[in-house]
């Protein structure tokens, strides 16, 4: 038994997890965008276990993100992301987030739309550089402009992102105001009736 599945997920929620069925609920975005802090929260609502895809990649290689970049550059690590993230898909119903560069892969972004719903968590550029700047442990980031390499980043993947099945804006808020948003956003991707305190049943 999970410990995040100890309380029953709240009416309404119930709903949701019938139409999401077997799918996993997975996070995509930039580094910095809060996959894995807003993915554990949407968890704990849903009453679903959570799975972080970078930790599953150092669990299995004993190695962390940045050694394997060191020694076998982004395209091994891509290769064994891509089949770790194909074998946790067939696992669910979870809450799994994803590496910033896992969704540019095809046959990832195929295999998710197959066995999940993906949500982007779209933050703005100074965001993500208030919020990487206090971490050391990003490959990607080692360079002498990382603001440049975070712009080129947006650049690339945002168009990418956007391909996402929900797209929810990220803020510096709490972690709790922006998961709700995420799972009512996962309601209206479903056509479920969410009814807040108060208020009258809304698609």
């Amino acid at each position: 038994m999970n410990a995040l599945q100890a309380n029953p997920p709240a009416e309404g929620h119930t709903e949701l997890l019938g139409r999401l069925g077997t799918r996993s609920i997975v996070f995509v975005g930039l580094m910095g965008a809060g996959k894995t802090a807003i993915g554990r929260k949407v968890a704990a609502m849903l009453s679903l276990p959570f799975i972080d895809s970078d930790q599953e990649i150092e669990s299995v290689s004993r190695m962390t993100v940045p050694e394997l970049f060191e020694r076998y550059g982004e395209t091994e690590f891509r290769a064994l992301e891509q089949r770790v993230i194909l074998r946790l898909l067939e696992n669910g119903p979870q809450v799994l987030s994803t590496g910033g560069g896992a969704f540019m892969n095809a046959q990832t972004r195929e295999a998710i739309a197959g066995h999940g719903v993906s949500v982007w968590l779209k933050a703005e550029l100074d965001l993500l550089m208030e919020r990487v700047s206090k971490k050391q442990n990003r490959p990607l980031l080692k360079s002498p402009d990382p603001r440049a390499v975070l712009e080129r980043l947006m650049g690339e993947r945002y168009p990418v992102y956007a391909t996402s099945d929900v797209t929810v804006p990220t803020r510096d808020d709490r972690k709790e105001v922006i998961a709700a948003e995420v799972v009512a956003a996962l309601c209206g991707h479903f056509g479920v009736a969410m009814v807040a305190a108060g208020d009258e049943a809304r698609p």
